[in-house]
């Protein structure tokens, strides 16, 4: 019988043992000469694989020990857990041969193999073959258990796909999303979408772009004042994050080996140690001069509630009122020069904000051998830092409606024509429009074309994922993968960035692949 838990006194399940209290509560297990076993999932769906897998886990010790991942670090795409973890908890307490559930705060395995510390860790059979475990999980939780003195089984004789039989027969995917993914999972399969991820890893990359901190100052909002109508807020922390080229620079590292950092920064000691802790020393190629000003943007925001997107209240820009004098510039041109000779790929990301001066982007422009370019509009440079006046060549590039409409200067547009118009007056092999919440479209000079539904419709915060997006489609657009594959991997680390709060982490490559798959699995 299980031993008596804190939960009971909630009314839970005496199986259920909290996170914080496994470690004791399986050293006392062990310590009464019981074997115990462990599996770990997702059990999004339960079918006749998982009570089979259980079963037979359940027959080679004394106790059986399901951990469980939270909703918050499911990484199987959008729309799941497609049941809560308290569904999946009921689910799993149900059963006769599971004894205890923990619930692990966590994406993988090893933090509840560490709390368990099990005589056996049990996989299912189908991870007996080295290429079905294409994120490499494997050989970590391996590890892990033997470590704990324990070894790794495989057991289960019949294998099912909750994520297939969801993806088949559930409503998790809006329709579109739904007919997109099945359409692409006739091309690709699991390990060949991996493949083409893992690809972007030989090439050279340069990321080019003017910095910006994002500062979030989180406050609660109490009212009105009584005599100015000014919102009044009680201030609760702040936390400084990497924004701008330093934020693609930060995803781009999840894919790439061999990527460089190049940007125009102060002199500020705060900055310093940003960098340093966001910036390996060899990939760091950033000027650095005491006459910049390093651009912070200073947001006063709400704390998401659970659901909800993050409330921005005001923002206060720190930057330079005029452009670094002639000097600077030349400084920059003769830095970037010996970088753009030799990459392969040169990411630029142009916000206006001092670094891309006209000597600079010429030069960009003639010398990198594969150009990606996000020019983008802000509030410091509405109407003036536009795509199509300040470049004349990309080989791909992105941008957002608003973007397309001030290149065009014209309200009402029709977007495939406009897109099409913009990519063949930079001479882009590929291009792509993001539409936030309405679709994101991708063009390729052959004239072929694709939509692509929004992934995830839960959103926290919006910035960012236009940066996030830009990062993958540039890569696969350098290893010139075919549009619709493109457009799908931009958009996974678009739904990715629009969970996390500005850019306080970076874009995970073994979500995205994990998601992809999961979306690709029909």
């Amino acid at each position: 019988m299980p031993l008596k838990s804190q939960n009971q006194d909630r009314g839970e399940s005496p199986k259920v043992v909290a996170f914080d209290a496994a470690a004791e509560t399986f050293a006392t297990v062990r310590a009464q000469g019981k074997r115990i076993i462990q599996s770990h999932g997702i059990f999004d769906l339960m079918h006749p694989g998982h009570i089979l897998h259980l079963e037979e886990a359940r027959s080679l010790g004394d106790v059986l020990v399901v951990t469980l991942t939270a909703d918050q670090f499911v990484d199987k795409g959008p729309g799941r857990p497609y049941f809560n973890e308290q569904l999946r908890i009921r689910s799993l307490v149900a059963l006769a041969c599971v004894d205890y559930v923990v619930l692990v705060p966590a994406a993988g395995a090893v933090p509840g193999i560490e709390r368990v510390r099990p005589h056996v860790f049990c996989r299912g059979k189908e991870y007996e073959d080295p290429s079905f475990d294409v994120t490499g999980s494997l050989a970590t939780e391996r590890e892990a258990v033997e470590k704990v003195g324990g070894t790794l089984r495989f057991v289960g004789p019949i294998k099912y796909s909750s994520t297939k039989l969801l993806n088949l027969f559930f409503d998790h995917l809006a329709g579109p999303v739904r007919t997109f993914c099945s359409a692409l999972a006739t091309q690709w399969t699991r390990h060949a979408f991996h493949e083409a991820v893992d690809s972007f890893q030989g090439l050279k990359v340069l990321v080019v772009g003017d910095t910006i901190f994002d500062r979030y100052a989180q406050v609660k909002v109490q009212g009105l004042t009584s005599k100015n109508l000014i919102i009044s807020g009680r201030y609760l922390g702040e936390e400084t994050q990497c924004g701008g080229a330093l934020a693609v620079f930060r995803h781009v590292r999840e894919f790439v080996k061999d990527v460089r950092y190049f940007s125009l920064l102060g002199t500020e000691d705060w900055v310093q140690r940003e960098i340093a802790a966001h910036v390996p020393a060899g990939a760091d190629r950033a000027l650095r001069l005491p006459e910049f000003t390093t651009v912070v943007k200073q947001r006063f925001v709400e704390p998401p509630a659970p659901g909800k997107e993050v409330r921005k209240l005001f923002s206060v820009n720190y930057l330079d009122a005029n452009p670094p004098s002639a000097a600077v510039e030349q400084r920059v041109l003769e830095r970037l020069s010996a970088e753009l000779k030799r990459v392969d790929v040169v990411l630029l990301l142009d916000f206006g904000h001092g670094l891309m001066q006209q000597r600079v982007r010429e030069l960009v422009q003639s010398e990198a051998r594969f150009l990606a370019l996000n020019c983008q509009t802000n509030s410091n440079n509405h109407g003036f830092n536009i795509i199509n006046r300040q470049y004349r060549r990309a080989d791909a590039f992105s941008l957002d409606e608003q973007e397309l409409v001030l290149a065009c200067g014209r309200r009402q547009v029709e977007f495939p024509v406009e897109l099409e118009a913009l990519r063949k007056g930079l001479g882009a092999r590929a291009a792509w429009l993001t539409r936030g919440s309405v679709e994101t479209l991708g063009l390729l000079e052959s004239g072929e074309s694709c939509a692509c539904p929004p992934l995830e419709t839960d959103v926290v915060d919006t910035i960012g994922a236009g940066d996030a997006f830009f990062s993958v489609v540039a890569l696969a657009a350098a290893m010139q993968l075919p549009l619709n594959l493109s457009t799908f991997l931009g958009q996974l680390a678009g739904a990715q960035a629009v969970k996390i709060v500005g850019n306080s982490r970076p874009i995970s490559k073994d979500a995205l692949v994990r998601g992809g798959m999961s979306l690709l699995n029909f």
